[in-house]
């Protein structure tokens, strides 16, 4: 019999993303949106036709019932609130409202009105924020040093709260960057292939970063999301964390999108900006994927220039697209 999914979060890079992949296993999918506009929906342009969307907020308790009321799920998987760190200094009390108390009022909704719900409840790195272990695992203390980890953190023990308290089936994955081309562009990663792209075809003179020297465990948004669907097939709820165990500098980054796009002489067109730099940045988070390879069968096969590859091609189409019409 065919299962039923409720996706939060359902318009950004990973709602997308585990929306297909449902959609590929004949799920039926309801997708939780905040409004109904064209341009958030520019992500499901391939699938909106075959998913079912809701209106509702994470600050919003009746909206919550309702969509769970209406969906009646078999599974729930919240990726939605703030994704983007560097915003949550600016906004640290709406970053736990919706990322902290949001994910407790789906919980919430789900043991009232869907209790037979299987939860995925998106995790971070950022959890781990300061830390001196080196790599981390499940078992690491957490030391969140921005907003949005101590919202992450709070929402990862309200998920063991309602398994241990109330026997619900809530998994968290601990998720380090994962990035692909339906990143946003304010994330370093896409700004990096959409600027070098650009910058290739001539559309742009120069990129600004932050933190060059800055250090990511960087993967492939698709694969983790096949990651979050496995976390609720298991017998047993738990929780896990995903990454590649590989750390890359921004720079790393940057210089093997310009040999990608055929950019030379790097240097050139990069320029530093102190306001992209955080107030609290770290360089100790790689993770350990032991146990998600041993119990879910998971493994990372996008490696990290593959990574940079696939990105910075597709904004090399979008960048010869955006050329072709100015000559027009």
């Amino acid at each position: 019999m065919a299962k039923t999914a409720l996706v939060t979060g359902i318009t950004g890079q990973d709602g997308s993303y585990i929306s297909e992949l449902l959609l590929d296993k004949d799920y039926t999918v309801y997708g939780l949106v905040r409004r109904m506009s064209t341009s958030s929906l520019i992500r499901l342009n391939v699938i909106k036709d075959k998913i079912i969307l809701l209106e509702g907020d994470l600050l919003d308790q009746p909206s919550l019932d309702q969509a769970v009321k209406i969906s009646n799920p078999d599974e729930i998987y919240n990726l939605a609130g703030p994704s983007f760190v560097a915003s949550s200094f600016k906004q640290p009390v709406l970053t736990g409202e919706v990322g902290a108390l949001g994910g407790m009022r789906l919980m919430e909704a789900s043991k009232s009105h869907a209790p037979h719900a299987r939860i995925f409840q998106a995790s971070s790195s950022e959890m781990f924020g300061g830390t001196d272990i080196v790599p981390q695992n499940e078992n690491t203390p957490f030391h969140p040093r921005t907003p949005y980890g101590i919202a992450k953190v709070y929402a990862y023990l309200a998920a063991r709260y309602y398994r241990e308290n109330y026997g619900m089936f809530v998994s968290n994955g601990i998720m380090y960057n994962h990035e692909s081309p339906r990143r946003g562009s304010e994330y370093v990663t896409r700004k990096i292939s959409i600027g070098i792209a650009r910058i290739a075809l001539g559309l742009q003179e120069y990129i600004e970063l932050g933190n060059m020297d800055a250090r990511r465990d960087w993967g492939f948004a698709p694969e983790y999301m096949d990651a979050a669907w496995r976390m609720l097939q298991q017998k047993q709820p738990d929780d896990f964390l995903i990454a590649t165990g590989e750390v890359h500098t921004v720079r790393e980054f940057y210089e093997e999108a310009c040999k990608v796009a055929g950019v030379k002489d790097p240097d050139k067109i990069v320029k530093v900006n102190i306001e992209y730099m955080r107030p609290a940045d770290f360089t100790n988070l790689r993770g350990d994927a032991t146990k998600a390879k041993q119990i879910l069968r998971w493994s990372p096969k996008v490696r990290f220039k593959d990574l940079v590859r696939i990105m910075v091609e597709e904004d090399l189409k979008l960048a010869a697209e955006e050329s072709m019409q100015k000559k027009r």
